[in-house]
This record gives structure tokens, sequence and C-alpha cells, in this order.
């Protein structure tokens, strides 16, 4: 189900502005004052000419604050207007002139300038209204009494019934008055719209509005319009913009009901939908239903754009409005992130979509220009030269300062910070800063930036990087020669370390590049764990052992017989061998399998004993002379007789005696082309033999003995 936003009709449930309004029944405009004040409105309608501001000759009357109120104007109780009412706040402005002479006891000289301190203050106010498409100014003259006349004070207010409106419409009041003595005062208010029931009620034009729900089911966004079948309507999708007219986006002529579906990519804050039935003087309601969502400010960032307009102008390439900031920065090539130029330069408010200027003198391509945003700080940063100039260039960014009596500073900007040219410090600008100033002196420095307060320069570095580069070679060819004669003196020791390391290195490759299955039957624990020493010991050699003690898991998961088949098919496919290490039970299983022609059904086999499950395979490859160079025999001699061992195996690859002859079975296993140097195959038989010895004798001891020894950890994972 989708999960719904918000439920919106185009009269969206009971709103505090529109709830409960009062009604008029007079059609005619009125104004009224606060107690103690006297005001009259003037018949019809004047002319608006504010006139320029004039100096106050003593003590008047100024408008100091606007407030406004919706009420409605009714002729029938089912035919009502929406009206603005306006309330101006007075204060009295200046003082009473003093006399130039004065007589004892604080009379005035004379007797007529007395006269202005005991009348009334008059004063003409003017309010001017505009909601298109009307524009009216009306005029109230407003009387004071001298006993509330105080200056700075306030002293009351006149209220004016009202001016009529469209729903859903901008209003514009101002307040001034004739003659002028301060600047209007202005009032913008957004009217609403069909939304409280009593306004739809009240107000014919609200009666046939389609109602609008708007939800979000996954990553759409559904628009879906609630109105009688047949009933024709328009339906416009815009973006609002504080600057400039709107911009439409989407418009159609529809007939109820519909379904709109947009992607979120498309929400942006400014989006809003507008409605309206398809009729003479309709009422066309507005929404902007996403202003406050996260998800529509984030597309919003995603779409915005930088454009650089030439030479060194740009502009914020947005659909709404953004409270961003903007800031040039440095983008070094290859050094982290881009260093804002704050200071010396200033963070500047964005317009969008309105040509800027950048205050610079010559363009760079690592200038670039960063966009940071209140909300949630998100950057947009756009390096603009990079078409137009190439790549980022390796060159240092000088920021000179001046103070007073024009004392300079110059530093270089660096990931670390502005680094004094002539400072001790260890990094690039300070060891090259003699160097900077001699390149910023004779004129090979580009002037980015200028003002009273200092300058950015852009210095090139490519010949401090040519010089280092051509140090770094020159050592290096140095170390060769000093390495070369090194081995001419001590060739014959170099040969023989050479033929040491080469021999070492082949026969491990070869090694490694081997891989061995291993087959045995379970016949008890003590011989589980002489099989998991012999792999150990096979593994250091280095061989890779594949021996199902170490491959439980996979067992169990895939059964012993598609385990086998997949381990005997890989190894074989990358060159290797199995080894089948005879053992009582293992040559019991095979003539079992020789005698019947299968694997002998009463049997009880464990579970993971891959040995009974591959001989189906295995026996088929010997029987058919596929067996040689695949396979090598093995037992342990002093755990079975060599004819025990069935001779079709005997006849078709080694079977080899272990540990005597495992010099032979391990140069088998190494393969025809491995070389190894002299006594290398030696030692590590020895090794291996070293390592079973052990784990032999245990498996020779009764069985009474054998139970009392340390069992042997299984490998819970394949260790290949």
């Amino acid at each position: 189900m989708p999960v719904r936003w918000f439920l919106l009709s185009l009269a969206l449930g009971p709103s505090p502005v529109v709830l409960s309004l009062e009604r008029l029944m007079e059609p005619r405009d009125a104004a009224r004052c606060s107690p103690g004040l006297s005001c009259h409105l003037w018949d019809g309608d004047v002319l608006c000419l504010p006139g320029a501001v004039e100096p106050a000759p003593g003590p008047v009357l100024v408008p100091t604050r606007l407030q406004t109120e919706l009420v409605l104007r009714c002729h029938e109780e089912t035919d009502c207007n929406l009206c603005v009412r306006v309330s101006v706040h007075l204060a009295v402005r200046g003082h009473w002139e003093e006399p130039d002479n004065e007589e004892p006891f604080g009379r005035a000289a004379d007797p007529e300038l007395e006269e202005p301190r005991n009348a009334s203050l008059q004063a003409q106010v003017v309010l001017s209204f505009q909601a298109y498409p009307t524009a009216r100014c009306v005029l109230l003259e407003v009387q004071v009494p001298t006993a509330l006349v105080q200056p700075g004070q306030s002293v009351g207010s006149v209220t004016f019934d009202c001016f009529e409106a469209a729903l859903g419409a901008e209003v514009r009041i101002w307040s001034y008055t004739q003659p002028r003595y301060q600047a209007e005062l202005n009032f913008i208010q957004r009217l609403p719209d069909c939304r409280g029931l009593e306004v739809q009620d009240s107000i014919q034009s609200c009666w046939a509005l389609p109602w609008l729900n708007v939800s979000a089911d996954g990553e759409d966004v559904h628009l879906v319009l609630d109105v009688p079948e047949e009933q024709h309507f328009g339906l416009s999708l815009y973006w609002n913009q504080a600057q400039g007219p709107t911009k439409p986006w989407w418009h159609r002529n529809l007939t109820g009901p519909q379904t709109i579906t947009l992607n979120h990519t498309d929400l942006v804050p400014c989006l809003c939908i507008q409605v309206w039935p398809l009729e003479p003087d309709s009422v066309r309601t507005s929404i902007c239903p996403f202003t406050n969502d996260t998800r529509a400010h984030r597309n919003l960032w995603r779409r915005a754009r930088l454009q650089l307009l030439p030479p060194r102008g740009w502009r914020l390439v947005s659909p709404c409005s953004l409270p961003t900031e903007a800031t040039l920065c440095w983008q070094a090539p290859g050094r982290g992130s881009c260093q804002p130029l704050v200071p010396p330069l200033t963070r500047e408010n964005v317009t969008v979509n309105e040509a800027l200027e950048f205050p610079l003198l010559n363009g760079h391509p690592n200038l670039c220009v960063q966009q940071v945003s209140s909300w949630e700080k998100l950057q947009l940063q756009e390096c603009l030269w990079s078409e137009s100039l190439g790549p980022p260039k390796d060159d240092m960014l000088l920021v000179e300062t001046r103070g007073p009596q024009d004392n300079r500073s110059i530093c270089a900007l660096e990931p670390s910070g502005c680094t004094p040219l002539l400072s001790g410090a260890s990094t690039r600008a300070a060891r090259l800063g003699e160097q900077l100033l001699q390149d910023l002196q004779s004129g090979q420095c580009l002037q980015l930036w200028k003002n009273d307060l200092g300058a950015l320069w852009a210095c090139p570095m490519d010949k401090y990087t040519h010089q280092r580069w051509a140090l770094v070679w020159l050592a290096c060819l140095l170390f060769a020669a000093v390495l070369f004669l090194l081995l001419l003196l001590k060739k014959n020791h170099v040969k023989g370390w050479l033929r040491l390391l080469k021999e070492d290195v082949y026969s491990g490759a070869a090694a490694r590049g081997r891989a061995a299955l291993l087959l045995y039957s379970a016949d008890d624990a003590g011989f589980e764990r002489l099989v998991g020493t012999l792999a150990s010991a096979l593994c250091q050699l280095p061989l890779r052992v594949v021996v199902d003690l170490w491959s439980r898991r996979e067992l169990s998961a895939q059964g012993s017989l598609a385990w086998f088949h997949a381990q005997r098919l890989q190894i074989l496919q990358e060159g290797g061998m199995v080894i089948l290490l005879f053992s009582p039970g293992a040559v019991a299983l095979c003539q079992e399998w020789l005698q019947d022609g299968t694997s002998a059904s009463g049997a009880q086999h464990r579970p993971h004993d891959a040995f009974a499950a591959s001989l189906s395979c295995v026996l088929p490859d010997f029987l058919q002379g596929r067996a040689p160079g695949r396979y090598v025999g093995a037992y342990f001699d002093s755990l079975l007789h060599p004819d025990a061992v069935p001779a079709l195996f005997r006849a078709a690859v080694p079977v080899l005696a272990l540990p005597s002859q495992l010099p032979d079975f391990l140069r088998t296993l190494r393969g025809p082309g491995a070389a190894a140097r002299p006594g290398g195959l030696r030692n590590r038989a020895q090794q291996v033999s070293r390592a079973l010895q052990p784990a032999l004798d245990s498996c020779l001891q009764p069985p009474g003995a054998r139970e009392t020894g340390l069992e042997m950890g299984l490998e819970a994972g394949d260790r290949t």
C-alpha cells in the first residue's frame, strides 16, 4: 500500500488562517479608529502618488506597522468573497519648535506661538493595495487630540474594511502619509485558496474544485485527482522560483478521474501543483507540497550546475532558489581537497540563474568555484576553466597581504596552510622560498587578483620539478655504477649465490604448481591421525594437498561421490596427481569391488569416507589404462605387506612404501620436469619422515594404549 505523505484536497482540512472568518454583510468600504482617535474615509479611490520624503515641520503622525486580517464580505449567506482587512498603527514623530525668545516664568514672547500646541494632530494616511489584476488606493484622514501627542509614542491605529482579492493571490500593501515624512511601509501576503470548510461553503467558485491526493509508493510519487467522471480540469506542474516568474514544467488538460505518476528524482522543493476546473473565470489553486521534503532538497543539489560565462563570469543554474554562498578555491593537482581562498577573498551570497562576475584579473585551471549550503553543509564544486585552459598545473599560489604603512608579507598556499616563504619550515614552499621570490620579482608569476589589501600570484613549478627528477636520476645512475663495481669484485661469490637462488626458486615454483588429491580408507582414528600428519608434512614441501579430512563440511553438503568427482576433475585438469594410500581397510574395499564388480551394499562405511565412494571412478581408470602419470600408490610398510596391494594397481602405477621410499615418492609427486639442487630432495624426505614417525608409532600401539593418546584436532576447512 502507498505510504501517505499527506492527504490534501484543494480544500485541505481545517486551516487556522481561514476557519471561522468574520462575515461582513456591508458591501461598502468603511474605516474605524482605536479609542481617542477620529478618522474619516474619503469616498472613492485616489491616485497612488507617494511623492518625495519631506522634512517634518514639527510633530507629525507616521505609520509604524501594518497588520492584516482575513474576513468574508458577503452579499448573501452563500455568496461571499475573500477580503483583506488592514490596520495601520500610528506614532508621533518630531517635536514642537521652541520659540527664540522667552519671558520670565517661561511664557512665550508671542501668544500666537502657543496656538499650535493646543491644536490636534491631523494626518492623511494612504493605503495602496495590489493583487493581480486589481490595484486600489484609499485615503484615511486621522485626527489625534493634543493630550495623546507624545513624541516617539504610539497613539493608536486606524482600520480599513476591506480590500477584496482572489483566492490564492499574492497581495502587496503599502502605507504612507501625504505629504510623506518617511519611507513607506510595505507588506506582502499570500492569500489562502479553497482550504477551509467555511470558505468552501461560502464561496461559490470553490464548489466545483477537484480533490487532489499526493502519495508515495517506493520510488514513485502519485498525484491522484478524485473528480467526477467527464469533468474537465487543468493540471500544471511548475517551479515556483523566488527570483523571477514561475517556470512551467508540465501542463495538461485532463478529464477526471486521473492519476499522474512522478519519479522521485523529479522532486525539488519549489515544485508546485496548480489545478482548476476548465470553466470561465474559475479559481486556480496552487500547492507546493515538497518544500520541506529531504529527498527534494538532495535532488536539488544534484541538479544544480555551475556554468562559466566568458571571460570571467559564471552562473549557478538551478530550478529552485538555493540558500548558498560561493567562494573561489585553489585545487592543486594530486594534493587533496580544494583550499578556499577566504581570506583574502570573501564569501558571497548567490542568486541562482543570475550572471556573477569573478573579482579576477586572469583565469587559471587550478581556480575552482565552491558552493557551500547552509542546509546540511553540502558542497558543489566546479573547476570552470578546466576545459578552456586545460588540466590543473603544478603551480604554487602565493598570497600577498598588505598591512599598515605598506608592509607586505608573502606566503605560499599549501595543504598544511599558508607557509611564509622565508621560514625554516620543511615544506616545499619554504625550501624554494628564495627562488619563488626571485620569480615573483622577475615577472615570471601570473597575477590572478589584486586589491588594496593584497594580491594572488600563480608561480610555475615545472623547472623545479625537472631539477628534482634530474637529481633522482643522477643518484640512481651512481648507485647502479657502485653496484656494478661490487659485482665485478665479488663475481665468483655472486655466481654461486645466484645459482643456488635460481635452483631454489625454480624447484619451489615447480612444487607449488603441483596439486595432489589424497584418497584413503578411514580404518580407525589412529590411521586418520597418521593421514593428517602426512598431508600436513606434504604441504610444507610445498605441495597443494586436498584431503577429505579437511573438507568435512563440503562433504556433508555435497555428498562423498559429488565431492570426489569435483576434486578429481580439478586436480587432473591442473596437471596434479591422485594419491591412493593403501591400508588393510582400503585393500579389502578394492578386492570386494573387483570380485563383485560393484561396491558391496552391505558394507557399512563412514559418511565422510571418500575412498569407498571414489572406487567407481578410480578402478575404471586402471582397467582402461588411463592411470599412468595421473595416479601414484603408497602404503606404510609397517602397517601393510607390499603383496597385499592388488596386482591391478602395482602393474599400472608405482606403489611406494612409506617412509622407506619417501625420496622416490616425493620425486614422483614433483613430476618428471622438476629439477632440484643436490641433496634438496633428501632433506625434504627426512623432514617428512621425522614428522610421520610419532603418528606411525602411535598407530602401532595396542588399541587400549592408543585411546589414551592425545587426539589430533581435525581442521575444519580445506587448507588448500
